[in-house]
């Protein structure tokens, strides 16, 4: 969430930026000065009749101290409480709608991320790793894992519906040593803790990270304790995460931690859900975009003149992985018109895929700036400073472990259908390092 005060200062710069964004600013701001001129103007009302008040209560107590009349001094006192409160409750009603206008605006844009209007618009950062050369037709995931019987979609849909997998034996087990290796690499090498957070959270904490209320059909709402209602940010409500962001990033909320304590670096493995609203027909077939999902997420909690180098180191850190397990990729600098809601700037690394022919988003490393340290009202005290600030926030994926996956078998495959284990990933897999046709564990059985 923008902050009130530099929003009236910086109306045009406000404005320019949103348009940068692909948003109009009309639509976003809406009557943004005259309720923010009528508020202002409510609390110098109230301000001065409290003034005045204060002044007849004094001349009251002179009167009384002196034995004289103050009756019709009290009854003035009276009315101008009566209309100092009128006044109060306008400036508060008035501040409800300036709060609400501001929780819709997305975050600006930094200087340094390039003008675009869509994904056209972003900018090649740098591209690593040479793409394999097959000397027979490359095939795309979803075939490779089915023709070995690693991956089971039709069960899935029968199961949980479309955008479900079941993944089989040596399939699921090097879902499970991608995820062990990346834990591994961050905490040992980056630096990072481990968290194991909560799957399911409340209204609050997706308000925090920017999820609510713009993106509530991108999520999975329980209805435990009934129906979402927009204006009403719960405490004891349940959603389950889109993303390990969420919880990892609300675990400081509405906390003020010394400046000593920071950078705070998490990473967690965790399911992700997510509804893909708005993504019907894109994306059908395979492990792309699905509604259950695994990854290896990041979070850094840090101090303003930090963030931006946490953010390349974050960066790289996510780039290491794709290194160790040998896949190529690009790094991309998102343009104002494609970054998310809460980001000031973002970068998407890309793996490439063979067997699509096409490069894929298998992370996208941002650094949010205040923007949802204000709203989970996440603090730091500067050493030596009386007045604390808000921290600036980070996230990025470290990786999308089904990205992962499916990179793997499109990288790795070969002629014969097998896909050879990455050198990394061989310790992981007990020494296993071929994926071959393995037997169906549903053998006999006939969809």
């Amino acid at each position: 969430m923008l902050d009130l005060a530099y929003v009236r200062a910086n109306l045009p710069a406000v404005e320019a930026a949103l348009r940068a964004r692909n948003a109009d600013p009309a639509a976003l701001l809406g009557s943004f000065s005259e309720l923010d001129r009528q508020r202002r103007e409510a609390i110098t009302a109230a301000e001065s009749l409290k003034a005045q008040r204060n002044r007849l209560s004094e001349e009251i107590g002179k009167r009384k101290r002196a034995a004289e009349d103050a009756t019709e001094l009290t009854e003035q006192v009276r009315t101008l409480r009566e209309q100092g409160e009128s006044h109060e409750h306008q400036a508060t009603a008035l501040d409800a709608q300036l709060r609400q206008i501001l929780e819709a605006i997305p975050n600006l844009p930094n200087a340094s991320v390039p003008q675009g209007t869509d994904e056209h618009g972003n900018e090649l950062i740098k591209t690593v790793g040479e793409q394999p050369r097959f000397d027979f037709v490359s095939k795309p995931h979803w075939e490779l894992g089915e023709a070995l019987n690693i991956l089971d979609f039709d069960r899935a849909a029968k199961v949980s519906g479309s955008r479900f997998v079941f993944q089989y034996g040596a399939g699921a087990r090097l879902e499970r040593s991608l995820a062990n290796f990346m834990l591994d690499l961050h905490t040992r090498e980056h630096g990072f803790t481990e968290v194991l957070p909560p799957y399911m959270v409340n209204s609050r904490s997706l308000f925090g990270t920017g999820q609510l209320p713009k993106f509530a059909a991108d999520l999975f709402h329980c209805d435990d304790r009934g129906p979402y209602a927009p204006a009403e940010l719960q405490e004891n409500d349940h959603w389950l995460i889109p993303t390990a962001e969420v919880p990892l990033t609300n675990l400081l909320r509405d906390e003020t931690v010394d400046e000593a304590a920071l950078t705070l670096s998490l990473c967690a493995y965790t399911p992700c859900f997510r509804s893909e609203a708005g993504s019907y027909g894109r994306d059908v077939r395979g492990m792309i975009r699905q509604h259950q999902f695994q990854k290896v997420e990041m979070v850094k909690i840090t101090t303003p003149d930090k963030s931006y180098n946490e953010l390349e180191q974050m960066t790289r850190n996510a780039e290491t992985v794709l290194e160790r397990l040998g896949l190529p990729y690009r790094r991309m600098l998102l343009c104002t018109g494609d970054m998310g809601f809460s980001s000031a700037k973002t970068y998407d690394l890309e793996v490439w895929l063979p067997g699509q022919g096409l490069y894929r988003e298998i992370s996208s490393c941002s650094n949010c700036e205040a923007f949802q340290a204000r709203r989970a009202n996440i603090r730091y005290r500067p050493a030596g400073a009386k007045k604390s600030e808000f921290v600036h926030t980070l996230n990025g994926s470290g990786l999308a472990v089904g990205r992962t996956y499916l990179a793997i078998l499109e990288n790795y495959q070969q002629a014969d259908g097998s896909i050879r284990i990455p050198e990394a990933l061989v310790p992981y897999m007990g020494g296993q390092d071929i994926i071959t046709v393995q037997k169906p564990i549903t053998a006999g059985a006939r969809l």
